[in-house]
């Protein structure tokens, strides 16, 4: 092993132990609950969907979908049940 690559092995086990140390790794992460109140931008690009609106605070926000893992959830079965308890609402209201 030359000088070169024993510090590049080092400085990457340094990263790696400092990466495990960080506290936001540690603590149990609290789910975030978001209100999209107005889809505002629709993007397809690579392999990434895009949608950014606007919070229940009126703040921008923009949530990233892996675009097969998107595809694969929302299929037609999904949606014919969005539009199921979508028309329950209306009618209730």
């Amino acid at each position: 092993m030359t000088l070169e690559e024993a510090n590049g092995k080092a400085i990457k086990e340094e990263l790696e132990e400092q990466l495990m140390k960080m506290p936001e790794l540690e603590q149990e992460q609290e789910l975030i609950h978001k209100t999209m109140n107005d889809i505002n931008t629709f993007q397809a690009h690579e392999n990434e969907v895009y949608l950014r609106g606007t919070d229940e605070y009126g703040q921008d926000f923009q949530i990233c979908f892996d675009s097969y893992n998107f595809l694969e959830w929302i299929d037609t079965e999904h949606l014919k049940y969005i539009k199921k308890q979508l028309i329950k609402y209306i009618k209730t209201k």
